[in-house]
Parts: C-alpha cells; sequence; structure tokens
C-alpha cells in the first residue's frame, strides 16, 4: 500500500504583479528631501518633495477643500506619486477614479462626482462597549442524554486578580465552538453582541505542549477587573452612510455596488447628524484624498460642479492629472493649458513631472524585473534601457515578461539580449506601429482620411 503525499501551498491572499504595485511611498527622509531610489521611486525628486509636503499637511488634518494637479508627458510617473501619496497616507481615506467614469447612463455627472467625494471622506465614530476579558480556566458544556435539546454550560474565566464563573447558553456554547477557544485561551467577549475574539494563548500555558504552530500567538493573562469599559473606534466614509440610510436595504446594495442616485435631503440630514456628533465628541471628520486621473476627460458641467464643491466645509483633497497641453475644454471649442478651463486652472496648486533620464529608466526597468520575479542580464537591461529611450517606458515594461516567457522556452534562467530582439521584433511600439499604418492604409477597411480643410479646425 503506497502513501501519496500532497504538498499543500497556503494561500494567504491573491496577489498580482500590477502597474504600480512596486510602489511603497514617496522615499523621502525625515526633512522631505528625495532618495533618488527608495520605495520603488526613482528619479521626479521636486514632484516627490512637492507630494511631500502635501502628504504632511493632509496627514495633520489641517486642510480640505484643496486641488492639486500633477501635469507632465506621458509616461511620467504621476500615477506613480499618486499611488505613493496613498501608501504614506495609511488609514486617511483615498479614492482612485478615471474621469471618464463620470459619464454613465445610470446616474448623472454630478452625482457621480458627489459620490466620489463622499468616498473620500471618513468618520470616526467613537463608542463606548462593555467587554469581559480574561483567561479561559475551564469549559463546561452539559448535553442532554438524548441529544435532543439545548445546550448548557459554565465558562470559567479569571484575571490576575479575579475568577467568576458564567452561564453559558446555546448561541454563546456556538460561538466557543466556531472559535475553538480552549482551556488556557485569552478571550474578548462583547457583551453587546456576544461577539467573541480569541486574543491569543496564555504565557501561563506555554509549555502545555511540546511542540506549537508558527500562527499560535502567547499573550499575558489581562490585569485588574473582568468586566471593563472600553472605546471602540469605527471609521466608514460618508458615502458608506448615504448608501445605508437611502434605502431600507442600503447594506446589501454597498456589496452589490447599486446605490442609484442619493436625494439631496438625505445627505442633508447625515451632514447635520455628524456635525452634532463632531460637536458631543462622538465622531471626528477625516479628510481623505480624491484622485481624479485623466483630468481633461471632463466637461463644463463637471469643472462648474468642482468648482462649487470645493468650497465645501466637508470636501476631501482633490488630486488631479492631466498629459495634455494646449488642447480643447470637452463640450466647447475653446482652448486652455491641460484641457482645464482658466478660472479652475486658478484654483490648483500644479506639480510637473519630467522626462525621466537614461540612468532612472535603467533602474525603473531593474525595479520593475525585481517585482516580476525576472532575472535580466546586464546587457539585456542595457538593450532594454535603450528601447524604452528611444519608444516609451510603458512598452519597455511590457517587454519585461513577454521577454521572460521567450527565454522560458529555450529553457534560459536569465533573459538575454537575444529575447528583447525577439520581443521587439513581435511587438510594435507606437512610433513603428503608425508607420506601418501609413505605409499600408490601403489595405485596411474605412481608410479613407478626410483633412482639415484648415489648422484652426484641428483639435
Amino acid at each position: 500500500e503506497s502513501i501519496i503525499t500532497s504538498h499543500a501551498k497556503e494561500i494567504g491572499k491573491l496577489e498580482r504583479t500590477g502597474a504600480h504595485s512596486h510602489i511603497r511611498g514617496l522615499g523621502l527622509d525625515d526633512k522631505l528631501e528625495g532618495r533618488s531610489n527608495s520605495q520603488g521611486m526613482v528619479g521626479q525628486l521636486k514632484a516627490r518633495r512637492a507630494a511631500g509636503v502635501i502628504v504632511k499637511v493632509i496627514k495633520q488634518g489641517k486642510i480640505s477643500g484643496r486641488a492639486i494637479m500633477m501635469a507632465g508627458a506621458p509616461g511620467t510617473g504621476k500615477t506613480a506619486i499618486a499611488m505613493a501619496m496613498a501608501q504614506e497616507l495609511g488609514e486617511v481615506p483615498f479614492t482612485s477614479i478615471a474621469a471618464s467614469e463620470v459619464f454613465s447612463l445610470e446616474m448623472s455627472k454630478t452625482e457621480a462626482l458627489t459620490q466620489a467625494f463622499r468616498r473620500s471622506i471618513g468618520v470616526r465614530i467613537k463608542e463606548e462597549t462593555e467587554i469581559i476579558e480574561g483567561e479561559v480556566v475551564e469549559i463546561q458544556i452539559d448535553r442532554s442524554v438524548t441529544g435532543v435539546g439545548p445546550k448548557t454550560g459554565k465558562l470559567t474565566l479569571k484575571t490576575t486578580d479575579m475568577e467568576t464563573i458564567y452561564d453559558l447558553g446555546q448561541k454563546m456554547i456556538n460561538s466557543l465552538t466556531k472559535e475553538k477557544v480552549m482551556a488556557g485561551d485569552v478571550i474578548q467577549i462583547d457583551k453587546a453582541t456576544g461577539r467573541i475574539t480569541r486574543l491569543g494563548r496564555s504565557f501561563t500555558r506555554a509549555r502545555d505542549f511540546d511542540a506549537t504552530g508558527p500562527d499560535v500567538k502567547f499573550v499575558q493573562c489581562p490585569e485588574g477587573e473582568l468586566q471593563t469599559r472600553k472605546e471602540m473606534v469605527h471609521t466608514v466614509s460618508l458615502h458608506e452612510i448615504d448608501v445605508i440610510n437611502s434605502r431600507q436595504q442600503g447594506f446589501l446594495a454597498l456589496f452589490s455596488g447599486d446605490t442609484g442616485e442619493i436625494k439631496t435631503e438625505v445627505r442633508d440630514q447625515i451632514n447635520q447628524k455628524i456635525s452634532e456628533w463632531c460637536e458631543e465628541g462622538k465622531a471626528e471628520i477625516v479628510p481623505g484624498v480624491l484622485f481624479l486621473d485623466e483630468i481633461h476627460m471632463l466637461d463644463m458641467e463637471c469643472f462648474s460642479f468642482l468648482n462649487r464643491a470645493l468650497e465645501d466645509n466637508m470636501a476631501p483633497i482633490v488630486i488631479m492629472a492631466s498629459n495634455r497641453g494646449v488642447s480643447r475644454i470637452r463640450g466647447t471649442n475653446y482652448q486652455s493649458p491641460h484641457g482645464v478651463p482658466i478660472d479652475f486652472l486658478d484654483r490648483l496648486l500644479i506639480i510637473s513631472t519630467q522626462a525621466y533620464s537614461d540612468e532612472e529608466i535603467k533602474q525603473i526597468l531593474k525595479i520593475r524585473c525585481d517585482e516580476e520575479e525576472v532575472e535580466m542580464t546586464d546587457d539585456a537591461l542595457a538593450v532594454l534601457t535603450k528601447v524604452a529611450s528611444e519608444t516609451s517606458l510603458r512598452y519597455a515594461i511590457h517587454l519585461i515578461s513577454t521577454g521572460n516567457l521567450v527565454a522560458q522556452k529555450r529553457q534560459a534562467s536569465k533573459v538575454d539580449v537575444v529575447d528583447i530582439k525577439r520581443v521587439y521584433s513581435l511587438f510594435m511600439d507606437e512610433g513603428r506601429s503608425v508607420q506601418c499604418m501609413k505605409e499600408y492604409q490601403d489595405e485596411f477597411m474605412y481608410n479613407e482620411i478626410v483633412l482639415p480643410q484648415n489648422s484652426d479646425d484641428m483639435v
């Protein structure tokens, strides 16, 4: 009889390699000076320092309703800086949307922007609750002889100062069984909800077993009274409160995403109630950050709404990004810098990003190789850096994973120059694609190009 052993791999979380998954922070020191290569960020020292100043002010919670724009050419790290700011802010609410998401058939543009604004504002609600915290001495569960009927039992808990026996009902017995609570565990019971939390194993029972798993946590036996009052803090966004209060099954709507339009009266009542809680010390407003990418995709109605919304006392910090130069404002025939109206542009703090140098491009590609777990030779990295400087950084980053697949095909442990050349010939960059279209446009469908009569009509 053969014994088959299988190696089970524990999956703690889904790990995906995204475009900015290597970003860990802004890479600044205590004086907000940018390091050349730190926390996944390379170059853009002035832009990162400006972002660091904004992050510091947001953390202090002293400003709200400010708007910042990051302007620069494509592939200069605008979104990367925004993601780094999100990492630095930690618990502060951070919402990221593309401006084109605002245009939907399900709700109006202003409603979509309002919901994005209110997702970015947190409310820290404080409440006192009674808890029982102690070390389990003994659990006795009595079952009927026939096996039918409710279970009863007794739970003995102790602290360093006292010991008490509690009677258990069916619900508490089920909770204890579900949490796999046993003698020697330190547990916490919420009296209001009956929720049981297993804090760990008591140090006094550390020698009960010869070996313990790596996930076993040892804690001290609690001191003082078994029953104590503890202040619990819950952070929710204003949008979540809006959805829950706007309909009968609002809590389910949070999970389905079918929030629909929310009436202004509901929001006004919620704002009034939260203001009362803030005055009573029960709640605290946490101004967050809304990141609006591709801001030039908004039209005049949206910009007019943003003008008004930023003046509200419950407005978050709005960070915008645009890669446009002087371009047409959507829905009009007027041209403006970044495709943004001049009066709205006057409200913004503008952070400019510059093109990366060859050395910085090389460092970014090296970081991406480490992130995607791809080993590459120095010669291949030099070729890829040259490709990035002649085409675009994004195109070069795409060649890392495809080059790795080609290297695996020829059973090589590292990506070499031959693999980069192979994928470069397989996949066209934007420049070669345009050239190809010019040469072979007659062979494609709908190839008639209507040129404008004068240059003023060109957008």
